[in-house]
């Protein structure tokens, strides 16, 4: 319509409806290309779990070797995180050895202040082999996660609190979180408590029974579990 001259109009008209046909004939084709290639039929966020499960670097609860795996994105300043560790632990109790549970840390900055630092907490204990302690004094004291809090925390542990206190804000520790958030944002999770059951994006209500569910489903299907990645060890019962 901003063209005076007919002929410039006409021209301009079929550039518009030409590239209307092209996008749309792109869109599709890279469309199927994800469908064929990575297994994606819609337009949804990505349902895998982008890093695949490492024992030497996870943090992680029951037998490496076992067959059925549950990882959970959590936020220690979300109350449904909280929630969800009962859940965790009601689902260990009935697979019992068959059963290994992944945390992966998701702190949600932007409606959660502390948990980015609560996170590091985590992992600096983890440095001296406390982080499942460590986690769940945590979760049962979400109302205090300022520095002095932590302090107190690693001290009650038993930790050596001035090696905790460089570790906290140490660039490897701050790295190690920043490298869970980026597995959570190229698999798809957006939100805390997000679950993977064997690989893939649970959708849909969390509760033990619901997860318990798509583990039984897990288990009566092929017997094969997500790969993990880096170097293996022998098969350990316990906390990692």
């Amino acid at each position: 319509m901003a063209f005076e001259d007919p002929s410039l109009r006409d021209q301009a008209t079929v550039g518009v409806l030409l590239s209307a046909v092209l996008s749309t004939a792109l869109a599709w084709v890279t469309f199927r290309l994800a469908a064929v290639w990575r297994g994606e039929g819609d337009a949804d966020l990505p349902r895998r779990l982008a890093r695949p499960v490492d024992e030497q670097v996870d943090h992680l609860r029951g037998p490496v070797d076992a067959p059925l795996t549950l990882v959970e994105y959590g936020d220690y300043e979300c109350p449904f995180c909280a929630r969800a560790t009962g859940v965790a632990e009601e689902l260990r109790r009935r697979f019992g050895t068959e059963l290994r549970y992944v945390f992966r840390h998701l702190p949600l900055h932007d409606v959660h202040p502390r948990a980015d630092l609560a996170a590091r907490a985590a992992v600096a204990a983890d440095l001296q082999g406390r982080f499942w302690p460590m986690h769940d004094l945590l979760f049962s004291h979400q109302d205090a996660l300022d520095p002095d809090d932590l302090f107190g925390y690693a001290r009650d542990l038993g930790l050596d609190v001035d090696r905790f206190v460089r570790d906290l804000d140490s660039p490897g520790v701050a790295a190690r979180v920043r490298d869970d958030v980026a597995s959570a944002e190229a698999s798809g999770a957006r939100g805390t408590p997000t679950f993977f059951v064997g690989g893939t994006r649970h959708v849909g209500p969390w509760d033990a029974v619901t997860l318990a569910h798509a583990l039984e489903a897990l288990r009566q299907g092929p017997a094969e579990r997500p790969a993990s990645e880096g170097a293996g060890g022998p098969a350990v019962d316990g906390d990692h």
